[in-house]
């Protein structure tokens, strides 16, 4: 009777240790997102003030900066799922891309003091944004391992937890680039 009671009570333990350990993954796996939130809105706060002050210098086409703009305010809505915001994470970054390439046309703005700040303080956001991603892959990644693994599969199935993608470098992102074409332009 000692040996079952003493088994059964191995066993919850053993269960309650799995349990918390899902709850905790899938909470670092939303914790992992937030920071790259966080990381976006620091980014989507620092558009506005490169835009201008690319505008104060250029005559640059006005439909590029008006779709950064665009995507700035569909990014703060705040109605924006997940997967959505990590998309217009993909676009945005492209547009933005393009906008600092056409920007080595005009000497006078690369040497502008607060166009330079604005720069580093991009190229900052940028290399924090890429490292929350990896953060979240892996965070990610440990928590599917959790619930597709036994005998944490068997608590995930009860508990409804799915697995959650990694995110993904766009194909358009991983061609090489061609420094001649860019410049070309």
């Amino acid at each position: 009777m000692i040996v079952i009671l003493g088994l059964i009570v191995f066993l919850l333990i053993v269960g309650i240790a799995i349990y918390n350990s899902l709850i905790g993954k899938k909470n670092q796996v939303t914790n992992a997102f937030s920071a790259i939130d966080v990381m976006l809105k620091k980014r989507f706060d620092l558009i506005p003030n490169l835009v201008e002050v690319v505008k104060q210098y250029t005559n640059y086409e006005q439909s590029t900066l008006t779709k950064i703009v665009e995507l700035r305010a569909k990014a703060t809505s705040g109605t924006l799922t997940d997967g959505e915001k990590a998309s217009l994470d993909t676009e945005l970054s492209s547009a933005v891309k393009g906008l600092m390439v056409t920007i080595e046309n005009y000497p006078d703005l690369k040497a502008n003091t607060n166009f330079l700040n604005l720069q580093t303080t991009w190229t900052e956001s940028e290399e924090q944004i890429a490292a929350a991603r990896r953060t979240y892959n892996a965070v990610v990644t440990d928590y599917n391992n959790a619930i597709m693994m036994f005998p944490g599969n068997m608590f995930a199935g009860m508990l409804s937890y799915t697995k959650i993608d990694v995110l993904e470098t766009p194909e358009e992102e991983r061609k090489k680039i061609s420094a001649k074409e860019l410049f070309n332009n």
